[in-house]
């Protein structure tokens, strides 16, 4: 199984261009970001990374929930998949430098993953 974040990956690797839709909305943009903390967290969680132990394992709860996300934005949001793997690549670029350039990147990891985890709780996975 490839992680997530790989799987993420292919969408600039393969060129795919971001949606000429308007803004996404607050829910819209929660699934992205807890997508793409799900899919680093997994990453770090398969490379055995300390800090990742932090979270439950998210292989497989976080592709599910990565799976559920696309899908909804697809059927909601009229994207195609190519539009909604840009934007969670987008996300994923994000997290990255926001970690980077925070003080404490643990914490605001933290700060990222309490919220997703309701999430991924609420969505029953």
């Amino acid at each position: 199984m490839k992680p997530i974040a790989a799987l993420l990956s292919l969408a600039v690797l393969a060129g795919a261009a971001p949606p000429n839709e308007s803004p996404l909305d607050p829910g819209d943009a929660i699934l992205l970001r807890c997508s793409a903390a799900f899919a680093l967290v997994a990453g770090d969680q398969a490379r055995g990374l300390p800090a990742a132990k932090a979270y439950p394992p998210l292989a497989a709860r976080g592709k599910e929930f990565f799976v559920q996300a696309s899908a909804q934005l697809m059927d909601e949001r009229h994207l195609t998949r190519e539009q909604v793997q840009a934007l969670l690549q987008q996300q994923v670029v994000q997290l990255q430098q926001g970690s980077a350039a925070a003080k404490d990147p643990a914490g605001y990891l933290d700060q990222v993953m309490q919220p997703c985890l309701e999430e991924l709780a609420g969505a029953g996975l």
